[in-house]
């Protein structure tokens, strides 16, 4: 029976999804709950598993493909569902050998046939094309080709990558067989529909190869009846894979020609005069069997990953994102070993800053840098924005902190950072700002919402993600801190779903992470505005001592940010809040929510 594959719902307001890489093949098996393909959408990437166990018939979606939610993706059969498949290259060897008959004549051909041969086959076999790869794209350029002429292909086997000004992606094989010619070379553009390729049976693959088997054309002409069924065991011989396939054919021709028996042992030196193909080629993970996609091989090249030396942990042991940064993370640690063990102790030092490999290259932009720079620009052209900056002494809180993070961390088991302190005190002004915790409608309406769902921007290696922390106005200091190592957790480790993405009302921003005073950040479209966080400094400041009056003291100060929608925010209502911020943060009183 066939099981359809849908699109499923991916989160408030996503209406449509790219399938960016199918983890399986027609024809191939599936467990239920399997991961089938990966979906990108303007918030999250996600796997889409399989809703039941059988064999994958049909894909009705491409690649790079955008699709609406509820669209059928795939058909899955609790039948063998690739007998089928297997029969449409057996049927195709017939017409190839029957168009290689009448060119008996041209001998000696044979000494330049890699080339010849397969523009010959060609004419005969599945075109390969340059598909449509989005919209207002017309051309694109052969980055490199995964498979050489005379290789054998799978269908739907990943055969070269071809880059746009949209995207970078591969091209899989139309049909199984053997690639027969190679029309657009490496670095070299075709417009969309452009042939770039030729495959044909498997009966024709020897063509390519009977350059080296020089001795074979010699017994042609003794045996002069057959020199149309010469061609044919002359063609199965050179394969090194599907020798035996061939042999059962021409076996009851192969009687009036007895000599190409002999020249069995000719063949055997072709592969080895072929190896040199073979050896150049970069993709050692490719010949395992796990293809690496570009995606992967740019994080690769970042951060300085030698792919032959990955193992890869995904489907079909392909190798992912993550195996990419375990490696570049051991390696680091390799690194560091030594490094740590030779550092002087005398004191602190410069660090020093290595090259990036990225210097002087050209690539194309990652799909979520893409979503992340449409986003930001629709803020700032949908918006009249204005960043407010208030200075606080958040001196009280970090006393706090680190008298109780040891029994917090105990208790609760997550460690106390100081973000929980501000996601409150932020969390509580909204409800007494309603302005700042909106949002502008297209019909010229005002939704004041009335739920603070706050967002959390972090840095991570894929791009800017946005975590919501789902009713933090109604959830107390730990909780906020459970929720808030939860997400980061996700994070890192690349666990992230489509609800952890939606429904955000409100962003925090804390940019001081990573040493920044503070920062005009741009909101976070739909939403009005977004809080920034900057560094926790330790200075001299005036502060007015009841005993003492106004006196010089060292404290923890940070710059709080808040940038906003002025067609709906005024600079007063900007001001209002974030006085209540800080008020809330140095007053402190958070001892009772800290067992204090």
């Amino acid at each position: 029976m066939a099981v359809s594959v849908t699109l499923p719902a991916l989160g408030e307001s996503v209406t449509e999804g790219t399938v960016t890489r199918w983890l399986k093949a027609e024809g191939e098996q599936v467990e239920a709950d399997e991961p089938l393909l990966e979906v990108s959408t303007d918030k999250v990437d996600t796997e889409i598993p399989a809703p039941a166990a059988g064999t994958l018939s049909s894909i009705k979606v491409a690649e790079d493909e955008t699709v609406q939610v509820g669209a059928e993706l795939a058909v899955i059969d609790d039948g063998s569902g690739g007998g089928a498949a297997a029969e449409a290259p057996a049927a195709e060897p017939q017409p190839a050998p029957a168009e290689a008959q009448p060119q008996p004549q041209p001998e000696p051909q044979p000494q330049a046939q890699p080339q010849p041969a397969a523009a010959q086959g060609g004419a005969e076999g599945t075109d390969v094309v340059l598909p449509a790869l989005g919209e207002s794209v017309t051309e694109g350029t052969i980055t490199r080709w995964l498979k050489q002429v005379g290789d054998e292909v799978a269908e739907d086997e990943p055969l070269l990558e071809v880059s746009t000004d949209k995207v970078d992606t591969e091209i899989p094989a139309p049909a199984a067989g053997t690639l027969l010619e190679i029309v657009v070379g490496e670095d070299e553009t075709a417009e969309v529909g452009a042939k770039l390729a030729v495959i044909g049976a498997a009966g024709a693959a020897p063509a390519p190869a009977e350059a080296p088997a020089q001795p074979a054309p010699e017994p042609q002409p003794q045996p002069q009846p057959a020199p149309a069924p010469a061609p044919q065991p002359a063609q199965a011989q050179p394969q090194p894979q599907p020798e035996p396939q061939p042999q059962a054919q021409p076996q009851p021709q192969a009687q009036p020609a007895p000599q190409p028996a002999p020249a069995a042992p000719a063949p055997a030196p072709a592969p080895a005069a072929q190896q040199p193909a073979p050896a150049p080629a970069p993709t050692a993970t490719e010949t395992e069997g796990a293809y690496v996609t570009p995606l992967v091989r740019k994080l690769a090249a970042e951060h300085g990953v030698d792919l032959s030396g990955v193992r890869g942990t995904g489907v079909g042991g392909r190798i992912r994102k993550q195996d990419v940064l375990a490696a570049a993370e051991a390696a680091k640690a390799q690194a560091a070993a030594p490094s740590a063990a030779a550092a002087p102790s005398s004191g602190p030092r410069t660090p020093k800053l290595e090259a990036s490999p990225l210097r002087g290259q050209t690539v194309p932009m990652p799909r979520i840098r893409k979503v992340i720079a449409d986003n930001m620009m629709k803020a700032l052209h949908s918006q009249a924005q204005l960043s407010t900056v208030v200075e606080v002494d958040v001196t009280r809180i970090m006393r706090l902190r680190q008298r109780a993070k040891d029994a917090f961390a105990s208790r609760e088991g997550v460690k106390l950072s100081p973000m929980p302190f501000f996601v409150q005190a932020a969390a509580e002004a909204l409800k007494a700002h309603p302005s700042v915790n909106a949002r502008l409608n297209d019909d010229g309406t005002i939704t004041y919402h009335d739920v603070e769902n706050i967002g959390i921007a972090v840095d991570s290696e894929k791009g800017l993600m946005v975590p919501v922390i789902k009713g933090a106005g109604d959830l107390n200091l730990a909780g906020i801190a459970r929720k808030t190592a939860e997400l980061a957790k996700k994070v890192r480790e690349g666990g992230l779903g489509p609800d952890d993405m939606s429904g955000g009302t409100f962003t925090i921003s804390n940019t001081g992470s990573r040493g920044a005073l503070f920062d005009t950040i741009i909101v976070n479209y739909p939403q009005v505005a977004e809080l920034g966080i900057g560094a926790t400094v330790r200075r001299p400041v005036v502060v007015d001592h009841p005993e003492l009056g106004e006196t010089i003291a060292v404290r923890d100060m940070v710059y709080l940010t808040l940038s906003y929608d002025h067609q709906l925010v005024d600079g007063a209502d900007a001001a209002r809040y974030l006085n209540d911020v800080k008020a809330r943060l140095e007053a402190g009183e958070f001892e009772g929510e800290l067992g204090l």
